[in-house]
């Protein structure tokens, strides 16, 4: 089992998300949150000033999945999160072991469980 994050652009999640049920990839937990990567702040006007914020809005999608499923999650990601050729701040997907997953409802494990 795996536990894959992704963190996109707030304007991909629709595109995203479309692509990762087209995959049939259905149970997504999404989260609004806050980073700095390679691109620039872009400047805003704050009350008449010229604001450069440290940290830029970004969306955390998170997915649990059995190891067959992987590469299919990536790929409808990646799909849905690219801007275009030489465009920086797509995002990054994240894959990590996932030791145990437990339904609460029925109590049951592992990948059935997911």
């Amino acid at each position: 089992m795996k536990f894959i994050t992704a963190i996109i652009k707030p304007e991909k999640l629709d595109s995203v998300r479309e692509a990762l049920f087209a995959a049939e990839i259905t149970r997504i937990t999404v989260s609004t949150v806050s980073g700095h990567g390679q691109q620039e702040p872009e400047e805003e006007v704050y009350r008449g000033v010229k604001v450069v914020p440290n940290l830029s809005p970004k969306i955390r999608i998170d997915i649990a999945c059995n190891d067959e499923f992987v590469d299919i999650t990536c790929n409808a990601i990646m799909e849905g999160a690219k801007s275009g050729p030489g465009e920086v701040g797509d995002g990054k997907i994240f894959i990590r072991n996932l030791e145990e997953c437990i339904r609460i409802r029925t109590g049951e494990r592992g990948g059935k469980a997911i």
